[in-house]
């Protein structure tokens, strides 16, 4: 397995020095050379793994030996041995036809933790392996700044700056992300929206002499690894869910923003797994579901929502997507992100919408349809509370499913993170203990402007300090 770009101009590399590189140092993202197919006796080997060893199983298509096998499974011990599920990711029923993966039972209560706690295990290894000084470079639109931090808190040879724009997230994610004191740690608050602050980070890495001398690797899901280990959940709710219901076929529902976490499972049905249909589902921020229902690519006026995670109207991962809907051609590729980058939009002909269309379903759920499913959820038989994320999920899924499929609904958060929504559905939740304790801790975060040279002199600081 051989890692290449997006765009064309990355020579062929292995799973390691992939890792490391992060974004594609021609400043497209990147890939698999081939995605690999599993043969369907495989998959029904699978059926009866835990998470940790399909996880293993999966990992073992892409990763050319290059990490022991003993080595590997001991880090994916210690990165799911802290998940307060046993399961990892268990699967609820909510009604016959619609099922919750719950992907919040890690230390930061938020999907991110399962890619990022193993990633954190990885660039540890990855430093003493190879005698490197890593310095962690991401932006959060929330929940991806606290897991990274989390996975690489205290760890010797790494430090780890965040990007979140500024009181535009959850008080909960502000938290878990702030009142961190270890030394390795740096947070940036970033006047602006998240995607100032991603913009930031791409043209820091694309500075190649900036990344160089800085050391810099990623964390966010232009990291193809983090997609990797995304990829796992996909299969593994398909097979709880086929135990329960006998469904040969599954559809998923999933809320995203930056097209990561849908990435992962738009992966997992090319490598195989038996999904009918992906459904996008955003918030007001949709410029996804504007592309899926008319083939235009074009950011609207940002918008403040119930659910910040998805506050997003640039979406990184859609390169990697569009790579493969142009039939994996990198000058084409090249020419529209270049085309983009000058015009701010990207539009294909019918016959390319056509494609999308038959792979993705999208909805945009309002702020109200977002708190009266809530709402609803809460309302029915025992009551489940859905987060504001996993409630769009929710809503999309009903609007999209049916015909007698399944759908697996993709559960990002706990709802104690995003309890102003929930207050505003008339709801009183109690807190778990450890997101009780965080506002009785101090703060620790540097406020700046979204200016490249204002963040690349805090960086220079931080991490050659």
């Amino acid at each position: 397995m051989r890692y290449i770009s997006t765009r064309g101009k990355v020579g062929k590399i292995g799973f390691v020095d992939a890792f490391l590189m992060g974004l594609g140092d021609d400043g497209g993202l990147l890939v698999p050379e081939e995605i690999p197919v599993v043969p369907a006796a495989k998959l029904k080997e699978w059926e009866t793994l835990s998470y940790k060893e399909l996880m293993l199983n999966i990992f073992s298509y892409y990763t050319n030996d290059e990490i022991p096998q003993d080595d590997l499974k001991a880090m994916a011990e210690a990165s799911y041995s802290t998940f307060r599920d046993p399961e990892v990711t268990p699967v609820r029923k909510l009604s016959d036809s619609l099922y919750l993966l719950e992907l919040f039972h890690g230390p930061t209560f938020a999907f991110k933790d399962i890619a990022l706690q193993f990633m954190g295990q990885l660039y540890a290894y990855v430093a003493a392996k190879r005698n490197l000084q890593i310095h962690i470079l991401g932006a959060t639109s929330g929940d991806t700044g606290a897991s990274a931090i989390e996975g690489v808190r205290g760890k010797e040879g790494i430090k780890i700056c965040i990007l979140h724009p500024h009181q535009k997230v959850s008080k909960v994610q502000e938290l878990q992300m702030t009142t961190v004191q270890d030394d390795n740690v740096l947070n940036l608050s970033v006047h602006g929206n998240f995607d100032d602050c991603q913009g930031l980070i791409k043209e820091l890495f694309a500075d190649l002499d900036f990344k160089a001398r800085n050391r810099l690797c990623a964390i966010n899901s232009i990291n193809f690894v983090r997609i990797l280990a995304q990829t796992v959940y996909y299969f593994y709710a398909y097979f709880q869910v086929k135990k329960q219901t006998g469904a040969e076929t599954v559809d998923f529902s999933v809320p995203t923003g930056n097209f990561g976490d849908i990435f992962a499972g738009y992966l997992a049905k090319r490598m195989g797994l038996p999904v009918r249909k992906l459904i996008i589902a955003t918030n007001e921020n949709n410029i996804l579901e504007r592309f899926i229902r008319g083939g235009l690519y074009k950011p609207g006026d940002f918008k403040t929502t119930y659910s910040p995670s998805m506050d997003i109207q640039v979406a990184s991962n859609f390169e990697r997507y569009l790579y493969y809907l142009f039939g994996e051609n990198p000058a084409k590729v090249a020419e529209l992100m270049e085309g983009f980058k000058r015009e701010g939009k990207i539009e294909v002909g019918s016959d390319i919408l056509s494609r999308a269309q038959s792979e993705f379903d999208a909805y945009g759920v309002d702020g109200d349809e977002c708190l009266a499913t809530i709402k609803k959820y809460y309302a029915q038989g025992q009551g489940y509370l859905l987060d504001p994320h996993s409630s769009c999920g929710v809503a999309a899924a009903e609007r999209c499913g049916g015909d007698g499929v399944v759908c697996i609904s993709l559960a990002t958060a706990h709802p104690a993170k995003f309890d102003e929504a929930i207050r505003l559905c008339g709801i009183e939740q109690t807190f778990p203990d450890a997101i009780a304790k965080l506002f009785d801790k101090p703060q620790r975060q540097k406020v700046v402007n979204a200016s490249l040279e204002e963040v690349a002199r805090e960086l220079e600081t931080f991490y050659n300090a």
